[in-house]
């Protein structure tokens, strides 16, 4: 039996260059099959009026670790489906699963819940892969990262845990520790996404890295080297050289606190919004009332406490992990930095896409993508969100208040 279309209309469309004022968008069998400007007539289809409100490509969290009471090191099924439906709500319809530092075994565990979980998520936002961050890491840069378990690239270790899973997308280290660079192109030649992460590096090992493999920064500025003196010489650090490398990806926490608005612009107004991604780092905090909370698993991990719309240590010390959601990152460059909507909505659609080499799928609303959209109002506030043709967010049926 043939799934039934659906048409929705009267809205503002956002493609990656433009806006289609009053147009419609049309889905067959999860895929989108027209864009036309105006409201085009389709038989027996389910028809959604999007009330003048804006249409855009759901949103790709390239980088998140929990969400909704639930993080992806809890060790069980139900916190993926719970993060994934909980972001779903503010707009995410993929996600790249993310872990923290942990032992072998936890980590393993957590790429076989990943796997036997992934085909019983129908009600949140699609898994594409897992992003492993860690544990190769700075010391010096671990930031709420649990330094038992920070230690260099061990060639027997990971080449176990790959041989293991072949749902590892991506995978975050520090470039500059023994191993790294032999590491990174064990990655590369697997097609994994490699990232620079928690890192002390400065230019001279960056650019190294970049050549073999390390493509994208993760977290710009969250952990990681800017300028620095030694004996009175400078030298540029990894922020500075992600800005020197044209051709490197950086992905950005743009809750306006991790990085206030001026660093927002920066970001932008270097790299631009075909080279950076917008993504939330969401702890378990995530779409949950502010107090007390935990960074990793339930169980060990570690204390935290959510306040000004960040989590922080218990003393507040330092920042130990981002609660926004993906509404709010857009919100932030537009309203706090000051970007186009089409550049911010580019941020979290088109470009997370092109890292992930999933743009013939994901990214845009074309004809022939999947059906992953997103209603929202001029306050980005989302009112619908829809995965694969499939309606998994209505605002104005669930009774909650955002």
């Amino acid at each position: 039996m043939k799934e039934q279309q659906l048409k929705i209309y009267n809205g503002n469309i956002i493609t990656p260059y433009r806006i289609i004022p009053n147009g419609t968008v049309i889905v067959s069998e999860g895929v989108i099959t027209a864009i036309e400007q105006g409201n085009i007539e389709v038989k027996n289809a389910l028809e959604i009026d999007a009330r003048g409100q804006y249409i855009a490509p759901g949103f790709i969290d390239i980088h998140v670790h929990g969400g909704g009471g639930h993080d992806f090191m809890d060790g069980n099924e139900t916190a993926f489906l719970k993060i994934a439906e909980t972001h779903a709500q503010y707009g995410t319809t993929s996600m790249l699963p993310t872990t923290l530092t942990s032992t072998n075994e936890q980590l393993l565990q957590t790429l076989q819940i990943y796997e036997s979980t992934n085909q019983k998520n129908i009600n949140g936002s699609q898994f594409l892969g897992m992003h492993l961050e860690g544990p190769y890491f700075a010391m010096s840069q671990r930031g709420a990262q649990d330094p038992r378990y920070i230690r260099n690239p061990d060639p027997a270790e990971y080449n176990d845990i790959l041989s293991r899973s072949s749902s590892i997308k991506r995978w975050s280290a520090a470039p500059e520790l023994k191993g790294a660079i032999e590491f990174g192109r064990c990655l590369q030649s697997k097609g994994i996404l490699t990232a620079l992460a928690h890192t002390d590096a400065i230019y001279e090992e960056v650019i190294v890295a970049f050549e073999n493999g390390y493509t994208l920064a993760t977290h710009l500025y969250s952990a990681m080297s800017g300028v620095t003196r030694k004996n009175a010489y400078r030298y540029a650090g990894a922020v500075e050289s992600a800005f020197i490398i044209d051709e490197m990806d950086v992905e950005i926490i743009a809750d306006g606190i991790h990085l206030p608005p001026p660093l927002l612009r920066l970001v932008y107004k270097i790299k631009g919004a075909d080279k950076t991604a917008l993504i939330t780092d969401a702890m378990r905090a995530a779409g949950m009332p502010e107090g007390e909370s935990v960074l990793g698993n339930i169980h060990n991990g570690l204390k935290v406490i959510v306040e000004d719309g960040v989590a922080k240590l218990p003393d507040r010390s330092s920042f130990a992990g981002s609660v926004a959601t993906a509404d709010r990152l857009v919100r932030s460059m537009v309203f706090m930095a000051d970007v186009p909507l089409i550049d911010a909505i580019r941020m979290i659609t088109a470009t997370p896409a092109r890292i992930l080499k999933v743009s013939d799928k994901k990214g845009a609303l074309v004809a022939g993508k999947d059906a992953d959209i997103v209603l929202f109002n001029n306050n980005i506030e989302i009112e619908m969100t829809i995965i694969k043709g499939r309606i998994v967010y209505n605002r104005r049926t669930s009774g909650i208040s955002k």
